[in-house]
């Protein structure tokens, strides 16, 4: 467990690749109660970086990556996978920085490859409701500074090795599928005469109701089983839609996922 003062610890972020996984980081930071670090922006993502340092007294955007790197203590690296070589490219790393990797696909064997660098190298996956801090980041080595970050920003979920971290990766593959799961209940139903707006509002209604019920402790069989009444409604869309087959699709596409992010 961290304490609060490696919690306090961390004063200087830096962040490169400026996207929206970045700006949830700043929002969270600086949003969040006690006092937010100083935080040091790549001029990558000029709109978004603009607007975060017109937003926040602490958000610089820097000249270069360099100078990210220089003024960081602990240093995320958030650029998208096909950008590293380009972004990252003849950037000096001094051994006493921490470099939190949230590259989707990238291991730290490689990222170190091509910094070059024996500095301290942390994967991790922050999703965009760390700007709420209400997020359980998944974190690869254990390291107390970057687990306390990400404790003030919903938490941090440690795993034992890169396999697993792999394996939590491709699950949040899942998200927009989720949405357009949604999106196509919602249509159906304005095929069948209901208004847009009405059909929409009720299918948020219902799964925010669904949302809120993870909080229970119960498991999410037993909590499938609670919401189902034997031969009706929620059994029947279950067992003649999300039949056999249906799982089975869905954990052939996650596999998949998963052989492209090792």
């Amino acid at each position: 467990m961290t304490t609060d003062r490696e919690a306090a610890a961390v004063k200087r972020i830096g962040i490169i690749g400026v996207g929206k996984i970045a700006r949830a980081l700043v929002v969270g930071l600086c949003d969040g109660p006690g006092e937010a670090p100083e935080v040091f922006l790549s001029p990558r993502g000029t709109r978004t970086a603009a607007e975060l340092s017109a937003r926040y007294d602490g958000v610089q955007v820097c000249a270069d990556n360099q100078q990210v790197v220089e003024r960081s203590e602990v240093l995320i690296i958030a650029v998208r996978r096909a950008d590293r070589h380009e972004a990252l490219a003849g950037l000096r790393v001094d051994g006493d920085k921490t470099v939190v990797n949230v590259m989707s696909g990238v291991g730290n064997d490689e990222l170190r490859r091509i910094l070059a660098t024996d500095a301290v190298l942390v994967r991790a996956i922050p999703l965009p409701s760390v700007s709420e801090r209400r997020s359980v980041t998944v974190t690869f080595p254990s390291h107390p500074v970057v687990d306390a970050l990400f404790e003030r920003l919903g938490g941090a979920q440690p795993v034992a090795d890169e396999a697993a971290f792999d394996v939590l990766s491709a699950l949040t593959g899942a998200q927009t599928t989720h949405y357009a799961y949604l999106a196509t209940l919602t249509s159906w139903a304005v095929g069948h005469g209901i208004p847009a707006d009405a059909a929409e509002r009720y299918v948020r209604s219902l799964f925010q109701g669904v949302g809120r019920s993870l909080n229970d402790e119960r498991s999410l069989h037993q909590l499938a089983a609670e919401h189902e009444t034997p031969k009706g409604n929620n059994e029947r869309i279950r067992t003649t839609w999300f039949g056999p087959a249906n799982s089975e699709a869905l954990t052939r596409a996650l596999d998949g996922l998963l052989a492209d992010l090792k």
